[in-house]
């Protein structure tokens, strides 16, 4: 048995269920050892960015690990953007990346490369096996710093010589992985005697206080006090929808995010960190909060702050649940020749959009315009653009398809942002998800447009515009995603797209709109 075969077992026995992979030579013995050992499921991917966004998507739904299997430095490297998005949502990701037999890489061979350095900024553990004795250990070891307690990334590093090894190290059972933490009674108890004293506080809850039960907790909380409850902007998962709390979005643009924040003499701080502007302008502070605000920190990404934030409503006398505003619906379409815009769309999933789906969100600007209607529709998982990498929104649904495979899947896409991991069309038909690709087409890097004029870099020449604009050429999606095996539709119009989607919706499988904007 290879020394690889130990790992993939092991694996298994914590839990670790599935593995994206891009594999190249120097892990052939763990493509092997996939195929000889049941119990995880292989899904190959035409590029790296998509196997690390899938893995984010699916550790974001499952609340567990996937594995990445990666070749080599620029293996690794192609997929960190979604690394440094899953990084940032505290996602669990194991990557398994591949490396030259020991005796090889002093050769320095085409492929050599610091896997290490690579992997570091993006991961919270980074280890490299030594010897074939360390390898079900190792993989126990990146497991564990997968799970946290703060969630993340971890790294690990296999010389191909240590997989292809003819030694047998014990296959370890199932160790018992950290959980979230517990967070203080004392902490519990000064955070209640600073929202006592407090004559305008603010609930700023994200991570894992965005979440079903926390949300509860956190409505409970605010309606007592008469006080507003907001959530980060691109938080990692909310869950949404009829019969839930639905905090108000901090907004994205600086300026106003202050204008919302002026008043706050009290910033409770609930699974995240006290807000920033997501850019540098010039003259504008970076920090959102008034500056005279008391900021208490309830917990963190490392912390459980559903039962935390419930034990702070108990403590301060909250009733036992919040007040729900009613089922919303929408109304049915009276001009179908309506060009269509990114509120059409929002209307239209609300009209149609099955319960429990997952909205996978890399939209960017139109995303903002999808958002608020479906607060109070139809209940749903909305994932953020949490690190802002774009190129993420395909990928990641992908992912939490094959976490949560009976649950209606939509990946909501800018065109420029799409078009950095297309390639996840192709799993997407592989693997026959019921995914519904919306493409946003406006030809533009349209957030950029306007961000040029926000840093004041005055009225923008050909030079510039060309620079942010996708028309010429423009790209056809339609003709795009069938190349991938995706059928697609184009829809200019608000009737048009709501044909479409009832449609793609009845089909089932993985199906594009390309919404023209």
């Amino acid at each position: 048995m290879f020394a690889a075969e130990s790992m993939v077992r092991t694996l298994i026995n914590q839990g670790v269920e599935l593995c994206f992979t891009n594999p190249g030579t120097s892990e052939m013995h763990m493509v092997a050892a996939l195929d000889r050992v049941e119990g995880m499921k292989s899904v190959l991917c035409l590029f790296e960015g998509v196997a690390t966004g899938a893995a984010d998507g699916y550790g974001r739904m499952a609340q567990k690990p996937a594995c990445t299997l990666l070749h080599l430095g620029p293996g690794l490297a192609n997929g960190l953007a979604n690394l440094h998005n899953a990084r940032r949502a505290f996602s669990p990701v194991l990557n398994i990346v591949g490396d030259h037999a020991r005796a090889h890489r002093p050769l320095d061979a085409p492929l050599t490369s610091d896997i290490e350095a690579l992997a570091a900024p993006m991961s919270r553990w980074v280890g490299t096996v030594g010897e074939p004795s360390e390898v079900s250990a190792m993989a126990v070891q990146a497991v564990r710093a997968a799970y946290g307690p703060e969630r993340g990334v971890a790294s690990l590093i296999l010389p191909a010589d240590c997989a292809w090894s003819d030694d047998e190290p014990d296959v370890l059972p199932r160790e018992t992985m950290p959980g979230l933490m517990p967070v203080d009674e004392a902490v519990i108890a000064a955070a209640a005697t600073a929202l006592g004293e407090a004559r305008n506080p603010v609930i700023y809850v994200g991570g894992n206080a965005c979440l079903e039960d926390g949300l509860e907790a956190a409505g409970r909380l605010s309606q007592h006090l008469n006080c507003r409850l907001i959530m980060e902007t691109f938080a990692p998962r909310i869950a949404r929808g009829a019969g839930r709390i639905a905090p108000q979005r901090l907004s994205y643009l600086g300026e106003q995010a202050m204008e919302e924040l002026k008043d706050c003499d009290v910033l409770l701080v609930a699974g995240s960190r006290p807000p920033v502007s997501f850019f540098a302008y010039p003259g504008k502070p970076s920090e959102l909060a008034p500056k005279d605000a008391r900021v208490v920190h309830l917990g963190g990404p490392a912390d459980d702050l559903a039962p935390a934030l419930a034990a702070l409503a108990d403590a301060m006398g909250a009733p036992a649940a919040p007040d729900l505003a009613p089922r919303s619906h929408a109304p049915a379409i009276d001009k179908p020749d309506e060009p269509l815009n990114p509120g059409y769309v929002g209307l239209s999933l609300l009209r149609h959009m099955p319960e429990e789906s997952i909205l996978c969100d890399d939209a960017t600007t139109s995303g903002f315009g999808v958002y608020p209607w479906l607060e109070n529709g139809p209940r749903h998982d909305w994932l953020f653009l949490t690190g802002g990498a774009i190129g993420m929104g395909m990928p990641l649904a992908a992912g939490a398809a094959l976490a949560c495979p009976g649950r209606q899947v939509f990946a909501l896409c800018g065109d420029g942002a799409a078009a950095y991991t297309l390639q996840a069309l192709w799993t997407q038909a592989r693997e026959r998800q019921n995914i519904i690709n919306v493409v946003f087409a406006n030809h533009s890097y349209l957030v950029l447009n306007f961000e040029l004029a926000r840093v004041g870099a005055g009225n923008p020449g050909p030079a510039a515009q060309a620079m942010l604009s996708l028309d010429n050429p423009r790209m056809d999606w339609v003709a795009l995603s069938e190349g991938f095996g995706v059928p697609a539709v184009r829809a200019a119009t608000v009737g048009a797209f709501d044909a479409a989607l009832q449609d793609a919706l009845k089909a089932g499988g993985p199906h594009t709109i390309v919404a023209e904007i």
